[in-house]
């Protein structure tokens, strides 16, 4: 197998520290950058692009915070020309399953006169324990919107072993793989999971959908991603379309795609719900 140089965009990420990982055990060589790293990439500054995309063969791309948010298709498209012209042979980019401006992007890609591959992922499991409800599950009590909503939450390793993969597998040019998990789960019923996992009582307390963007607020996150995950709960979560079950990831990897019991033991052996908060400032 030909050793490819490989580009991370979003390297530090749910998915793309994993996949970096899988890429270096594969024998590949990977440069991971972001806005500190050496070359640095922006995306905010379309002219650091170049001279991270100079010299690798193909690259993953996760655009921070999420393809939804207004910039992204003008960054996108930038960056496949630039990946164009330092000659780059393919592109994976992650996109978000049933999201209307996710999916304007995957056509500047599917245009971009690239080989590529798109990977559209839904919620993740990892969003309970590297996340933004990880600080909820901590504290003993959940309170999410769309309670009623079924949803086939992906686990982040089966997204990065499905990327590694398509990668650097051509048979997958041009293709659109769906990831999900193998079954489908309400909020409360995930809750109900990671308590019996942990061992401790977690309450999940539904709540509207500006009772969550106003407690937010409060938090003082900015307005930017109060908006997202707004859009996230309305847009994607209210999308009926979003809470079917695919099974690429098994036709991909060829072993089912990881069920959320599963994540739950895997995360509870590493501690991460262990900690006191008390403790913390």
């Amino acid at each position: 197998m030909k050793t490819e140089n490989i580009l991370v965009i979003g390297g530090t990420g749910k998915t793309g520290r994993r996949v970096a990982e899988n890429v270096i055990q594969s024998g590949h060589n990977v440069r991971v950058v972001g806005r500190k790293t050496i070359p640095a990439f922006d995306w905010e500054d379309p002219s650091s692009y170049a001279a991270a995309l100079k010299g690798m063969d193909r690259a993953y791309i996760v655009y921070y915070p999420d393809l939804a948010v207004p910039g992204a298709k003008e960054a996108i498209e930038k960056l496949t020309e630039a990946a164009l012209r330092e000659g780059l042979e393919k592109v994976v980019l992650l996109s978000g399953k049933g999201e209307r401006e996710a999916e304007a992007c995957e056509e500047i890609v599917a245009n971009s006169g690239l080989n590529y591959t798109l990977v559209r992922a839904s919620w993740f499991n990892q969003n309970f324990s590297e996340g933004a409800f990880l600080e909820f599950v901590l504290n003993g009590q959940v309170a999410l919107p769309m309670p009623e909503a079924e949803i086939p939450f992906v686990d982040a390793d089966d997204i990065s072993d499905v990327v590694a993969k398509v990668l650097v597998d051509d048979r997958y040019n041009g293709q659109t793989i769906t990831v999900t998990g193998p079954r489908k789960m309400t909020f409360g019923q995930a809750v109900e999971a990671m308590a019996a996992g942990i061992g401790k009582e977690i309450q999940f307390h539904p709540i509207t959908i500006e009772e969550f963007k106003a407690g937010m607020k409060q938090a003082g996150l900015p307005d930017s991603y109060v908006w997202l995950f707004g859009y996230l709960f309305q847009e994607v979560l209210g999308n009926p379309d979003n809470q079917e079950i695919s099974y690429d990831v098994e036709e991909v990897l060829g072993r089912p795609a990881t069920d959320f019991n599963t994540y739950v033991e895997k995360t509870v052996a590493t501690g991460i719900w262990n900690q006191d908060l008390s403790h913390t400032v």
